[in-house]
C-alpha cells in the first residue's frame, strides 16, 4: 500500500478539463458561485463521481459529497476536498486542485481495490470565494453551524437574484438550510489541499507545505477627523489635515508589521475614502479599513498594541475613531494530522516545510468540528486569483501522494 501513487497524467487531464468551465478570453476563469459556468462544472464533477459508484449527495447548502464505504461503517468518515468556484478572472488551481486531487484519490483506490476502515468522503464546498452574494466560505460555514437560514433570507446579488433561488439551482434547499450542519461525531478528520498563494515554498525549493494554522483576521474601520479649510490661504502651521494624519497612521501600521519578528504578521490598508475629496480643500475626514493577519492570536494582539501606541504619537491634531469590524482567531490545525503528513512526506522522500496559511480556507471552519489539516502546493511567482496562477505538475503530484498516504495512515490510526 505504501507504494501506491496517484496517476499524474490523469490528474493533469482533470485539471485542464475542469479549467474549460468558465474560461474567458484572457484565459482566466469566470466561475463564481451559482453562475451557469459553475453549475456546469458541478454537473461535470457529479458525473465523474457517479462513474466511480460513490454515494453521491448534494446537501442543503449545495455542497457536493461523495462517500466511499469503509469496512467499519460505524466509524466516522475521513473527508477531504476543497471548492471549485473561482474569483472573477481567476486561475485553474485555487480550490479546484483540492477537489481534483480528492477525485484522483478516489479513482486510484477503486482501481487498486483498496478498502479502508473508515468511510472516505470527497467534498466540494459551495461558494468558498468572495462572491456577488457577499457570503464567502458559504458551504463550510453551513456545515459547521456558523451560517444560519436567517443569514441567507433576503440576500441578493447586484442583479437582484435572490440567494435562495440561486441555491436551489445548485441543488440546495434554503427551507431546510440548517440541516446541512454536521455533528462532531460524523467526521474523524478533514484534509484540504490548496496552492500556497505565496512564495515561501517556492523560495525554499520545497514541494510540500504542511499547514500548522490558518491565519486569524482582525479588521477595523479607522475614521480620522481634521478640519476642512482653503488649500491656498491656510498656512501649513495652521492646518489640521485629516489625510496627512491618516497617512502617518497607515505608515505606522506598515512599520509595526515589518518590524514584528514573525514574518507572517501582515497589515494592509486596501480601502480609503477622503472627504470632501477636492483638490483645493484640506481634507476634513478620512476613513479607511485596516486588516492585520497572523498565525496566532498573540501575534495579532502584539501588532495591534504596538500600532495603537504609534497612533498616539503620529495622529497630530486629528481625532481618531476606531471601530472593530472583524476579530477572527486563527484556526490551529490538528497535531496528529500535521505529524502524519510530515511522516508520509518523509517516507516518500519529499522535503516538507511547516508554515501558516495567510489566506482563509474552508479548513478554517472545519477545524471547529473535527481534526483538520492542510497541505500546500508551491505557487509559481506566488501568484493567485489571476489567470497567471500556476503550479508545477511535479509538485502537485508529490503533494497528492502525501495526501493519499496521509489518508491511508489516518485510516489506520484513528478510531
Amino acid at each position: 500500500m505504501k507504494q501506491l501513487r496517484i496517476n499524474a497524467a490523469r490528474l493533469e487531464n482533470s485539471i485542464f478539463t475542469l479549467a474549460e468551465y468558465g474560461k474567458n478570453e484572457s484565459s482566466g476563469l469566470d466561475r463564481t458561485t451559482f453562475t451557469p459556468a459553475e453549475l456546469a462544472a458541478r454537473d461535470w464533477l457529479k458525473q465523474e463521481l457517479e462513474s466511480l459508484s460513490l454515494e453521491l449527495r448534494v446537501d442543503q447548502a449545495a455542497n457536493i459529497w461523495a462517500k466511499r464505504p469503509g469496512t467499519e461503517p460505524a466509524l466516522p468518515s475521513i473527508a477531504f476536498g476543497s471548492h471549485i468556484d473561482t474569483v472573477p478572472n481567476g486561475g485553474k488551481y485555487d480550490g479546484a486542485l483540492g477537489v481534483l486531487i480528492a477525485l484522483e484519490v478516489m479513482k486510484l483506490l477503486n482501481e487498486h481495490g483498496i478498502r479502508t476502515r473508515h468511510p472516505l468522503e470527497l467534498v466540494s464546498f459551495s461558494a468558498e470565494e468572495p462572491n456577488p452574494f457577499g457570503l464567502s466560505t458559504f458551504g463550510s460555514r453551513a456545515v459547521t453551524r456558523k451560517l444560519k437560514r436567517t443569514d441567507i433570507i433576503g440576500v441578493t446579488n447586484p442583479s437582484g437574484q435572490p440567494l435562495t433561488e440561486a441555491l436551489r439551482s445548485a441543488g440546495g434547499d434554503p427551507d431546510r438550510f440548517e440541516d446541512a450542519a454536521l455533528s462532531l461525531a460524523q467526521l474523524s478528520a478533514f484534509m484540504e489541499v490548496h496552492i500556497e498563494q505565496g512564495k515561501r515554498l517556492l523560495n525554499r525549493d520545497i514541494p510540500v507545505g504542511v499547514v500548522t494554522a490558518i491565519t486569524g483576521i482582525y479588521r477595523e474601520e479607522v475614521i480620522v477627523s481634521g478640519e476642512a479649510n482653503h488649500a491656498g490661504t491656510t498656512l501649513m502651521e495652521d492646518r489640521n489635515d485629516a489625510l496627512t494624519a491618516a497617512s502617518e497612521i497607515v505608515l505606522a501600521l506598515e512599520d509595526v508589521c515589518r518590524r514584528h519578528p514573525a514574518s507572517e504578521v501582515v497589515g494592509t490598508v486596501g480601502r480609503m475614502t477622503v472627504k470632501p475629496n477636492a483638490a483645493n480643500i484640506i481634507p476634513e475626514e478620512v476613513s479607511f479599513i485596516v486588516e492585520i493577519r497572523g498565525k496566532s492570536r498573540e501575534e495579532i494582539r502584539e501588532a495591534i498594541a504596538a500600532w495603537e501606541t504609534r497612533i498616539q504619537t503620529v495622529s497630530r491634531h486629528a481625532r481618531v475613531k476606531r471601530i472593530v469590524m472583524l476579530d477572527q482567531d486563527p484556526a490551529q490545525m490538528d497535531e496528529t494530522v500535521i505529524r502524519v503528513s510530515q511522516e508520509q512526506a518523509d517516507r516518500l522522500g519529499y522535503p516538507s516545510y511547516l508554515l501558516g496559511s495567510m489566506a482563509g480556507h474552508d479548513a478554517t471552519h472545519m477545524a471547529s468540528i473535527t481534526r483538520s489539516g492542510m497541505l500546500f502546493v508551491p505557487s509559481i511567482g506566488g501568484k493567485s486569483h489571476c489567470p497567471d496562477e500556476e503550479s508545477r505538475m511535479e509538485d502537485i503530484e508529490k503533494v497528492a501522494n502525501v495526501l493519499l498516504q496521509t489518508i491511508l495512515e489516518l485510516d489506520q490510526r484513528l478510531d
